[in-house]
C-alpha cells in the first residue's frame, strides 16, 4: 500500500466515523471529552478523588458510544476511566442534536 492509499483509507475511515456520530448523536444525553478520547453517553457520573496532596478523577459511563476510528465496536455498555487531567462533561439539549448545515455531509 503506498502513502496515498493509506491517506486515502485514513480519509474515508474518519468521514465513515463522522456519520455514524452524525447518525447516532441523538440517541444520547451527554458528550464528554478527556484527555484521550471523545464519548457520548447516557448516563454519567464523575467523582474528583484524592490522592495525598494531589487528586484525580474517576469517571464512569454507561451505555457509551466511543469516538475512535479504530475501534471494531463502539458502542459500549459502560467505560470507567482514571485521569488526572480535565474533564468536560455536557449534557445536550434537543436542539443540539442538529448539524449546522455548513458541517452536513451529503450522501
Amino acid at each position: 500500500m503506498n502513502e496515498d492509499d493509506l491517506d486515502d483509507y485514513e480519509r474515508e475511515a474518519e468521514l465513515s466515523l463522522f456519520r455514524e456520530y452524525r447518525d447516532i448523536v441523538g440517541q444520547f444525553r451527554y458528550v464528554v471529552e478527556t484527555e484521550r478520547r471523545f464519548y457520548l453517553a447516557n448516563e454519567v457520573d464523575l467523582k474528583q478523588q484524592n490522592a495525598g496532596s494531589d487528586f484525580y478523577f474517576e469517571l464512569s459511563m454507561s451505555d457509551v458510544w466511543v469516538w475512535d476510528v479504530y475501534r471494531a465496536d463502539r458502542f459500549v455498555k459502560s467505560v470507567r476511566v482514571l485521569t488526572f487531567k480535565d474533564v468536560n462533561v455536557e449534557e445536550l439539549s434537543a436542539r443540539e442534536f442538529k448539524l449546522p448545515q455548513e458541517l452536513s455531509i451529503e450522501d
